[in-house]
Order: C-alpha cells, then structure tokens, then sequence
C-alpha cells in the first residue's frame, strides 16, 4: 500500500524519507503494510457506517446536493511526539494567557495602544470590536474561556500558528468521536501504543464554565445556547450537553427578569448562571445587537453587564482573532508577559499598511489573501493556483476595503498518508488543539488533525471538501509496544 508512496520534497509526518518510517511511527507503518487493501478497506466502511448511525455530521449550507454531511474520517491516525507536544502545549498556553490580557486591557486600560504597539486604527476598525464592552468588568476577568487554535507545519517540520479561534471555535465533538470510533475500528492498534487520553475534556469543560459562575454554588446552572437545528455545529452543541450532562437551550427558552436570566422550564422558570453560547456577538441580545434577531434573548446583555450572568466565551472576544490582530500576538506577549513567542506567527501583510498593501497587490501570484472576518475557506485567495482574472477580481477588492485583507506567504502545509483508491497518497493537514482557560490552562493532547482530501489542495476546512483524522499525542518513551500476530487485525488479512 506504501509501494508507491510519494514524499515530494514536503515534510511528511510518518515518513523520514521514501520507505523509512520515522521512529514513533513504526508501529503503524508496519501494521498498514500487514494489513492490506481490502481488510482496510472494510475499517473505512465501519467507521463511515458507525458516523452515519450516530448521526455525526457538519453542514455546508452552500451545496445544492445536501445540507447534512458525514465528517470524512481519515484512519490513518497522526501521531505526536511528547517532546513535540510540550513544546505545542508551552505554546498554546503562552498563546491564550497573552489574547486575554489583550481583551481585558483592550475593553478597560487600553496601554497597548498609548504604547503605540498596535495601531488604533486597527483595532476599532475591527468588525468584532465591541464598544459595549468597554469597561465591563468579565467574571475572573477570563474572556477567552475556550479557544482552537490552528497549528501548521512548513517543508522543514517547525510548528506555526496560522490563526486563533477565540469566538465559538468548533470542531472539538469529532475530536472526541474520532478516538471512539479508532478504538472501535482499530482495536489493536491503538492498543499498541501509550496514547493520551482526551476524554475527560466534557468534564474539564465543564469545571471551566463552572469557574466562571457569579453564583458561588457547589452546582451552577449552566446551559448550552445553540442557534438551532439548522445550524453547521448543531451535532457538536447537542454532543457537548449531552455529555457534560446540562441542557441545550435556544433563546425563545430564556428569558430575563429584573436583569437575572432564566429558563423555562416544565416546573417554571430557573436560574442561569453560566452560558456556554454557540452563537455570535451579533445575535445574543437584539435589544443591544441586531434588532431583527430572533436567535438570542432580549436583555441578556444588562444581565451581563450586571455581572448576574457569565457568558463563554465573553463578548467582543473576536477583536482577538481578527486576521489583521493576528499578526501582534507575538507583540503582544512581549508586552504583556515580557516572554519571547514560544510558537512562531506565518508572516503576515496587512493590506491597511500602504507598503503591505502594494507589496501585496504587486505579489498577488505568490500569495494568500485572506479576508479579516471570515472563516471556514472563504473570502480566500489562493494567488498561486488562481487565473488572472481571480486575481485581478481580488486586486479591486482589497483597494476597495485594504482593512478587510491581509496576505501570507504560501506555506507548503506538511502532508501526511491518506488512503486513496487502494493505495496511500500523501494529503495537507494543519492541527486545532482546544485550550481550556478556567482555574487553570488545560490544553486536550491532540486535537483535530484536518486532512485536504483533494490533491495538491491546501485549504483543509470541512465545507471546502476536508476531512479528519485522529490525533495521537504519545507518552515520553515511544510509546509503542509490539504488536501480536493472532491480533484481531491481523486474522482479517
């Protein structure tokens, strides 16, 4: 299945070179090779059957055939060394402490703008910035509670960030599912190496939101806020509650009484302590928002800002995740932390400076132009694989509105095998581990490999046709343990 196996001159994660597995991945590969076709083939199968069963799926609202998909799962699992994951893991939590500092002085001191570290101009053009959060005061002065941050790797193997999520991240549901099915399909396997177990996440999850509860109770009432059943993470929504065992609600069950927020319940109205909202700014509160909202509930901002009621995450959270922000988080924890960025930033031009911009527009062919505000893969020039008249189209657009762009070198995204056909292909992937900031920084071991399923694509994203695979982060010795011939996989050759 490896004999034609193509390493291409990028970084593949399980081989060092053509035929050489790397160490930590030499249980898989030999067990890939004893395999063979058809007995992988039928796993495939399995787990596609166990998705649709259980009704794992995402949305694309954009595809004419159907809005429901099943998640493509990609079983060749991706393996982390531990020494690579503390250097990830220090990171990560570097990364989140610095983003909510940033909130917190950003809505009250605003010293990093007196220091002219980043351009007001920047900040108060963000689409995401809130001026009703200005001098509200957050419980435990935590804004970004839960955060996906995307992680690549260039043609050398060195780690990046390419954005943070610290809005409504998703994706962490088929984290979860992924490892149950992995167990399920690849019993043996798994059980030869010393994984990290990411399964107590719903319950770190939920000592998180806890956390923040203004109610003092052993027990605060917690909800999950979801825009509904049409929504593209509605699976994920439903999943979460389920699993840290508090109701899913939407915003025609709350409702806001002398500025504390209920639900309605069969025995009447309860208190709400803590929301774990899985909707935008915009359409939480159309009394403080967006008027023609029907999603939120009416006075939910005045609870919060009377401090009767924690959202997760806060509200103007997106100023840090803005794409033209993006590129000063590295400032940023020098500022505030006086630290060095453990984890490097892409290089980034931001088209609302004159000499970025024109750089930009001169190096169109060569470059990714993002939009600040979207998600997703969209708003996204691909410059290198774009025709003239794409990038000419894209040209208007950023001399039209330059805040609302910036460009970024092509990284060549490293690959890892996935099945194709009967044999293995090499395919793009990026990794999203989920940060937890509550009594303390608790970073999942893993997290959600995304697979470019298409050849030579390089936007992994699910409603751009992505895929998953499971995300292994090992214990300090190799983890690997040999593996018996009378093993269930084995009998299927």
């Amino acid at each position: 299945m490896f004999d034609q196996y193509q390493v291409d001159g990028l970084f593949d994660e399980m081989f060092a070179e053509p035929g050489s597995p790397r160490e930590h991945y030499s249980g898989v590969a030999s067990r890939l090779k004893a395999l063979g076709p058809a007995a992988f083939a039928r796993r495939v199968r399995m787990a596609d059957l166990t998705f649709r069963n259980q009704g794992i799926t995402f949305t694309v609202y954009s595809d004419r055939r159907g809005v429901e998909k099943i998640f493509p799962f990609d079983l060749v699992p991706r393996l982390i060394p531990a020494d690579e994951w503390d250097l990830i893991e220090r990171g990560l939590t570097q990364r989140i402490t610095a983003l909510n500092l940033f909130c917190q002085d950003i809505y009250h001191e605003q010293r990093i703008l007196r220091d002219k570290i980043i351009p007001a101009d920047l900040i108060y053009g963000a689409k995401m910035f809130r001026r009703e959060m200005f001098h509200v005061n957050v419980p435990r002065n935590i804004y970004i509670h839960i955060c996906g941050t995307d992680l690549i790797r260039d043609r050398e193997g060195k780690y990046f960030v390419l954005e943070d999520n610290g809005r409504t991240p998703s994706g962490v549901s088929y984290v979860l599912e992924n490892r149950a099915v992995m167990k399920r399909v690849f019993p043996a396997l798994f059980s030869a190496y010393r994984v990290r177990a990411i399964e107590d996440y719903p319950h770190n999850l939920l000592q998180c939101l806890s956390y923040v509860s203004p109610n003092r109770t052993e027990e605060p009432s917690i909800v999950v806020l979801t825009p509904g059943t049409y929504n593209s993470a509605y699976f994920e929504h439903s999943f979460l509650a389920r699993q840290m065992g508090v109701d899913l609600v939407e915003g025609q069950d709350l409702v806001v009484e002398n500025s504390f927020v209920y639900k309605r319940t069969t025995a009447g109205l309860r208190r709400v302590d803590v929301i774990y909202r899985r909707l935008d700014d915009d359409f939480i509160d159309p009394l403080c928002f967006r008027p023609d909202t029907v999603l939120g509930c009416a006075g939910l901002m005045n609870a919060y800002r009377c401090g009767n009621v924690a959202l997760v995450n806060a509200v103007g959270t997106g100023v840090a995740d803005d794409k033209a922000i993006y590129p000063f988080v590295p400032e940023m924890i020098k500022f505030y932390m006086s630290q060095e960025a453990i984890l490097p930033n892409v290089p980034t031009y931001i088209c609302a400076r004159e000499a970025d911009r024109k750089y930009t527009l001169e190096n169109l062919d060569k470059l990714v132009v993002k939009s600040t505000n979207e998600s997703g893969g969209y708003g996204m020039l691909m410059g290198h694989q774009a025709t003239t008249e794409e990038r000419e189209k894209f040209a208007e657009k950023i001399k039209e509105d330059p805040r609302n762009f910036i460009a970024q070198p092509v990284v060549e995204l490293s690959q890892h095998p996935s099945l194709v056909g009967d044999r293995f292909e090499g395919r793009r992937i990026d990794l999203r581990p989920y940060i937890l900031y509550g009594e303390k920084v608790i970073v999942m071991p893993g997290g959600l490999t995304r697979v470019a399923l298409r050849k030579g694509s390089l936007v992994v994203n699910s409603s751009q046709g992505g895929g998953s695979k499971d995300t292994w982060v090992l214990e300090d010795d190799d983890g690997s343990e040999p593996l018996l011939p009378e093993d269930s996989d084995a009998s299927e050759k």
